[in-house]
């Protein structure tokens, strides 16, 4: 790996670097400002760049360029008469490249008590003022322990649990991995993830490529009815342009693999184009050297974004994600591995999508999607020792989708948000489950699926903003979802405020009614499951949000959510079917017709401190207490298996000047429950029997992690160069995965979870 490394940087250096006449190290910020609310671009807005003296005001269009800027990490701030500041801290100026920087302003709103209220470094949501946060890129990008994960960034939220280093599941507030969203630019995208869990939302690698990503916000709770089909949180992810001046380019090594980035304008000044290929790198390297039995997986992403402007008020984008995963360990690698199953894996995610923009009179916007979505699985199993099959995989899962949200201010106190979305998927399955023995040693026969299922959905939401007065923010929302696979027409109630005490201190709520259909995975196992009624929660939401500083924000928040008619299995009553779908074999299992009696819910406590990089320091600290529970089969309260009870997290980075930077991330979490086995009757039988007595009733050993990083950044006339060590586990903690039954050696295993990694990568830009 040294050698790769030291040879992709001399590479750089020699054929890619840029010469120039001057030694100056100096960039651009450019950007556009618009009205948070309409879209519509604030001309004269005046833009400056605190320490410095430099600055612009807009366009006609709300576009701004701050030219000759020094190298270095920039707080920009954005002034407008009638709306309240915009500060954006972590703006990164490079030497020879344009930085961009887009804000969104808000009307201010003169108090009545004369209590102006006025920017800050947090970008307030009216629509969403419970359960939220953004961030960055460059605090996406920085991230100890991400890997370029968006996902693994805000595994230090208190919101979400702590499962295991090598899954970027997100388990958020008592929920399970199937019940989060991810939109890119109004385009949902069903697994952001290589190797994906499918019907889930998890998988141990992200796929988005973080250098494509504007800013990430990530809804914990209580989000708007603009949202549905979810039953816990929302990932709204928005790419940035390309480069509407230059050709630009990067090169980049890292853990997940190399590859590159190119930008450029289109013709005439139309627009822009940003597009990347990634592909790993370690089965390239099994190739030449030894590294084991097998060669380890491998993958490769493909995104683009092009922006067309049809004129100052339309704007299509078109939009491209797509990836492949291929594996194939063997049984020796997985004894080694202690792997519970092994075999051939290949899985194809495509998604593809135009969004037009529309700007209305300077009142509204409208934001109108289209894209198609594939994902394709073939994949082959056998249980390790047995050799017995496990499945036969043969899915293909594809949908047209149609999403509309529009968006008008009516007058300053009422604001009108609604819309419609449309899914139409076709679903092919030609699988065989393998007969196994369930988790109390009883036979499970065989099972194949081989059909397909045509499903289609459509929903609308009206959401009405209403304004009290100066200092309450109200939000009544509605949504109604028909599904024709379930039957079912759904009708989901929301509601938020947020009332604000003094110019740094508010007081925020929100509840509502949400609504799921089930994987087609799992309802096509049996014909009786398609009268399953679909999953429903509860979610009630109060917290305080107060200012320490400019820069630093305090949220403390009280939830309780609340599950109904979840999926049961009435073979094994004990377990939640959900939980133990994801947590062990995913839906490589025969499961029959289920019922829909369960029951389930989560209550904590969520305290956040996020500092700001306004100077030199930046950080976040979180901790909750939390109890998730679910209602079995037998009318029996259990722990779920995501249930840690308390979580503490502090990360945190410093920059002493504008080439080096050091950053942390600690996090500590108590052990999950899990069923013991029944050492007994496993051992006689060779294979995992769970005693039915102590279901969840054990817990793992607490989990607790540190992972460092290292950043360096080379600025040369033209052209940049990041280089950055991060160390996973530093101090090589080992955190129990879980148990396995070895039918090898006929003995309870362990699974552990990573152990000290490090992680070298580069990126140079040109």
């Amino acid at each position: 790996m040294k050698g790769a490394t030291t040879g992709f940087m001399v590479i750089c250096m020699m054929f890619l670097f840029k010469p120039g006449i001057s030694n100056a190290q100096t960039g651009s910020i450019r950007g556009q400002v618009k009205d948070s609310e309409t879209m519509a671009p604030l001309p004269g807005t005046n833009v400056m760049i605190k320490g410095t003296d430099l600055g612009s005001a807009c366009d006609a269009e709300g576009r701004f360029t701050v030219d000759r800027v020094p190298v270095g990490s920039y707080t920009v701030r954005f002034s407008y008469m009638g709306y309240s500041d915009v500060l954006i801290p972590d703006v990164i100026v490079k030497s020879g490249r344009i930085t961009t920087a887009d804000a969104g302003m808000k009307p201010s709103v003169l108090e009545l008590g004369g209590v102006t209220v006025t920017g800050d470094y947090f970008s307030q949501t009216e629509s969403q003022p419970t359960s939220s946060a953004s961030f960055s890129f460059e605090e996406i990008r920085r991230a100890p322990g991400s890997g370029g994960d968006v996902s693994r960034i805000i595994l230090g939220l208190p919101s979400l649990a702590k499962v295991n280093d090598q899954s970027n599941s997100l388990i958020v507030r008592g929920g399970s991995p199937i019940e989060n969203a991810f939109y890119i630019d109004n385009i949902e995208i069903p697994n952001i993830n290589h190797f994906p869990n499918q019907g889930a939302s998890g998988g141990p690698l992200g796929l988005v490529n973080v250098d494509f990503i504007q800013d990430v916000t990530f809804l914990a709770g209580g989000f708007s009815a603009a949202y549905g089909n979810r039953l816990s949180s929302v990932m709204d992810i928005r790419f940035r342009e390309g480069n509407r001046s230059e050709l630009d380019g990067q090169l980049d090594l890292n853990f997940a693999g190399f590859g590159f980035v190119l930008e450029g304008p289109l013709p005439s000044s139309k627009g822009s184009w940003l597009v990347s290929a990634r592909r790993s790198y370690f089965d390239l390297i099994g190739k030449i050297v030894d590294i084991g039995s097998t060669v380890p997986p491998h993958w490769g992403d493909y995104q683009w974004k092009i922006n067309w402007d049809l004129s100052g008020s339309h704007r299509l984008t078109l939009l491209g994600v797509w990836a492949d995963d291929h594996n194939d360990p063997d049984e020796k690698a997985a004894v080694e591995s202690d792997m519970i199953y092994y075999g051939t894996q290949d899985i194809y995610e495509r998604t593809t999508g135009v969004n037009w923009r529309a700007l209305w009179n300077r009142t509204g916007y409208s934001n109108t999607s289209v894209s198609w979505t594939a994902q394709e699985f073939r994949e082959d199993f056998l249980k390790t020792g047995s050799n017995l099959p496990l499945i036969r995989n043969r899915s293909k899962e594809g949908a047209f989708r149609m999403r509309n949200v529009n968006h008008f201010r009516i007058n300053g106190m009422h604001s009108l948000e609604f819309g419609f979305e449309a899914e139409s998927g076709i679903n092919r399955y030609d699988n065989l489950y393998g007969s196994y023995p369930d988790f109390s040693g009883e036979p499970v026969p065989a099972l194949q699926v081989k059909q397909d299922f045509r499903a289609h959905r459509l929903g609308c939401f009206a959401i009405l903003l209403y304004r009290p007065h100066a200092r309450i923010t109200t939000q009544f929302g509605i949504r109604v979802d028909h599904d024709d696979f379930s039957r079912e027409t759904r009708v989901s109630p929301r509601l938020s405020f947020s009332w604000r005490l003094n110019s740094r201190t508010s007081l925020n709520g929100s509840t509502g009614l949400f609504h799921q259909g089930l994987p087609l995975i799992l309802l096509g196992q049996a014909q009786d499951n398609r009268n399953l009624k679909d999953p429903s929660a509860v979610h009630v939401v109060f917290g305080i949000e107060h200012l320490l500083t400019e820069s630093t924000r305090l949220t403390l928040e009280w939830y309780r959510k609340t599950y109904s008619s979840l999926p049961m299995d009435p073979d094994e009553p004990s377990l939640s079917l959900l939980d133990e779908l994801s947590f062990r074999y995913g839906f490589f299992a025969n499961h029959g017709s289920l019922t829909d009696g369960g029951q389930a819910f989560s209550q904590g406590i969520e305290l956040m401190i996020q500092k700001r990089l306004a100077r030199d320091f930046y950080g976040m600290a979180g901790a909750s207490i939390f109890q998730t529970r679910y209602r079995d089969g037998l009318g029996v309260w259990r722990d779920r298996v995501y249930d840690n009870r308390f979580i503490f997290s502090v990360e945190g980075g410093y920059k002493p000047g504008r080439n080096w930077e050091f950053s942390a991330r600690w996090i500590f979490a108590g052990g999950t429950p899990y069923t013991p086995f029944d050492a007994e009757r496993s051992t006689a039988l060779n294979r995992a029997v769970l005693d039915q007595g102590r279901i969840n009733q054990a817990r793992y050993p607490a989990y607790h992690s540190l992972n460092l990083r290292f950043d360096r950044r080379f600025h040369f006339s033209r052209s940049n160069l990041i280089a950055y060590v991060s160390v996973w586990n530093a101090y090589n903690r080992k955190n129990v995965a879980s148990f396995f039954w070895d039918e090898v050696k006929n003995a309870q295993g362990a699974i552990y979870q990573w152990s000290l990694m490090p992680v070298i990568g580069l990126e140079f830009e040109f």
